[in-house]
């Protein structure tokens, strides 16, 4: 599993976080920015961990922004891409579960390290449940076209 990670200024300390930690458990990513707490414009990074996807460069995208709402807007704008803003693990859980989602949308301003560990931990250890669910993405996959 490789992870494209993209984080504007003020999602940039937790995504620096998110880094190491999954550096300890061994799983590959690629950092897309931004690389410091200079104030820059969310879209532009949600655009380069969606290509990442779309380009088959990564099979997961983690986005930060400081609510989560910006970068949550910005990637679903594309097609196939299933951003979910989760700030507890419950949510990565049914996001996972049910929605199938491909992007962990988080809240720099609104999470903790440790809270930003349980749900990417959470996240990326639930599959996604099919059935009833399989039935209501296909209708949304209708939207796309």
């Amino acid at each position: 599993m490789k992870i494209s990670l993209g984080s504007d200024h003020a999602g940039f300390e937790l995504k620096e976080h998110v880094k190491k930690y999954l550096e300890s458990k061994g799983i590959e990513f690629v950092d897309e920015g931004t690389y410091s707490t200079e104030s820059v414009d969310y879209p532009v990074f949600a655009k380069k961990v969606v290509d990442d996807l779309k380009n088959k460069k990564a099979d997961y995208g983690i986005l930060i922004c400081g609510t989560g709402l910006g970068m949550s807007i910005t990637a679903n704008k594309f097609e196939g891409i299933y951003a979910a803003l989760c700030l507890y693990p419950t949510m990565a859980k049914y996001a996972r579960m049910h929605n199938n989602a491909n992007v962990l949308v988080m809240a720099g301003r609104l999470m903790g390290p440790t809270l930003a560990d349980e749900t990417i931990d959470t996240f990326f250890s639930t599959n996604f449940e099919g059935g009833r669910h399989e039935r209501r993405l296909n209708e949304i996959k209708d939207f796309e076209k």
